[in-house]
């Protein structure tokens, strides 16, 4: 397994958010994106999450209601990467993902579009 510190790991996906189009960036609505260690048990593999209600869902309904959740876990990216630069690459491809999610495309249409 790579070890990194986990300032360094976050300023990763702060670099990785940072590449993200303001023209997106600025639709982005009541998300906060943390860097944990370890994913749920249940699914210790998993490199990251969103949790919320996607924009295209959202309708009048939606006020008042806490941050949707992406979460970029460490433990699980730093198992399944071989370099550093593997690192730099698969958090990038994960913040994408978990986004895209924000935005309401689903894993089927990420994977077909490269970012599975």
């Amino acid at each position: 397994m790579l070890e990194m510190t986990r300032e360094a790991f976050e300023e990763l996906v702060s670099q990785a958010l940072d590449k993200i189009p303001p023209e997106l960036t600025r639709v982005m609505d009541n998300v906060a994106v943390f860097v944990e260690d370890e994913p749920d048990r249940s699914d210790p593999e998993l490199l990251g999450l969103y949790e919320g209600t996607p924009l295209t869902d959202r309708g009048e309904w939606y006020a008042g209601v806490l941050p949707d959740r992406i979460s970029i876990y460490m433990g699980p990216t730093l198992r399944y990467c071989e370099t550093p630069e593997d690192v730099v690459h698969e958090v990038s491809v994960t913040v994408v993902h978990e986004i895209a999610h924000h935005f309401g495309i689903d894993d089927e249409r990420l994977h077909e579009l490269g970012w599975g």
